[in-house]
């Protein structure tokens, strides 16, 4: 009676192993059970500006960092950019927000091999580049940046 039962237990469980098998793989037919589509990739840079300098910070980026995103865009290196200015909501908050948009994660793949000579052809050597960023330290902190996908809800 063991061995029946032994016996029925295995057939059940090749049944149902079959069965399971069988079924279509719904992932790969029809993509992602993700509730949202992916878009595009954003580094997002947290920016605080010394009290009463924030247009100070925001004309020296008109002269520096714009041209950068702009000639990025034009070969496209980036999608967008936009930059956010508003109030911060502590002494620890930023109030200025940059955005720059890539088309997916493997936009930054050898970025830098990219980037390099924009950065250079616009803002100048290597220690001009530093004697810009000293000077900014003046008048705004960075707080962080992070890079996030932006999703559609489906």
């Amino acid at each position: 009676m063991t061995t029946t039962k032994i016996y029925a237990i295995a057939c059940a469980s090749l049944t149902l192993a079959s069965t399971c098998l069988a079924q279509p793989d719904t992932a790969s037919s029809k993509g992602s059970n993700a509730p949202y589509n992916e878009g595009p990739v954003w580094t997002l840079t947290m920016v605080k500006t010394k009290t009463g300098l924030g247009d100070e910070y925001l004309k020296q980026i008109t002269g520096t960092v714009k041209p950068v995103y702009d000639e990025e865009k034009k070969q496209k290196v980036i999608l967008d950019y936009k930059i956010l200015n508003g109030e911060a909501s502590g002494p620890q908050d930023f109030n200025i927000l940059i955005l720059v948009e890539y088309p997916n994660w493997a936009a930054f793949d050898n970025l830098r091999d990219k980037m390099d000579p924009i950065v250079e052809k616009i803002m100048g050597t290597e220690d001009q580049r530093r004697a810009t960023a000293v000077k900014r330290l003046d008048i705004r902190e960075i707080l962080g940046t992070k890079t996030m996908r932006e999703i559609t809800l489906k």
